[in-house]
């Protein structure tokens, strides 16, 4: 079985990160309308800005151009995962320890598949979000294995 596109582009993004010490947050192959984009988002500790996706872009587009591993023609865009970034590894989710979240999960836990709240604890096994029910605050162990997406949300006071 072939690669993906994502996984392709993964192992030819993650050189040029490494030595710019940008990380890598994801990466998204879709079709929209007629038209395809390959979109890269990108991260650093001290934040992104628009020279950084430049750099980025321009690097990796010599390399998809040496290797030629997308059949379909495609727009490239690299930018920032925004404010309400995605968390996908675990290194992510101990980082925002103490931030708002918004979590899904594959199947109902305690009765609901949507859990927003701060972030409170990540042991690799689980994962810990306050949450304010009414006027009450409630922790819920939700184990990480039943996340199915997960992101930093916004919230505004």
């Amino acid at each position: 079985m072939s690669k993906k596109v994502t996984e392709i582009v993964a192992e030819l993004v993650t050189p040029i990160l490494d030595e710019l010490t940008l990380e890598l947050v994801d990466i998204e192959f879709v079709k929209e309308g007629k038209e395809w984009f390959l979109r890269v988002f990108i991260d650093s500790s001290d934040g992104i800005d628009i020279e950084h996706c430049a750099i980025v872009s321009e690097k990796l587009s010599e390399k998809l151009d040496e290797t030629d591993p997308i059949e379909q023609n495609y727009f490239l865009e690299v930018s920032s995962p925004g404010a309400e970034r995605p968390l996908k590894k675990e290194a992510d989710f101990e980082k925002s320890i103490g931030k708002n979240v918004y979590i899904k999960t594959y199947e109902p836990f305690e009765g609901s598949k949507v859990f927003e709240g701060e972030l409170t604890g990540f042991d690799g096994e689980h994962v810990v979000v306050t949450v304010t029910i009414k006027t009450r605050k409630k922790q819920i162990q939700i184990p990480y294995e039943k996340v199915a997406s997960a992101r930093l949300a916004v919230t505004f006071n």
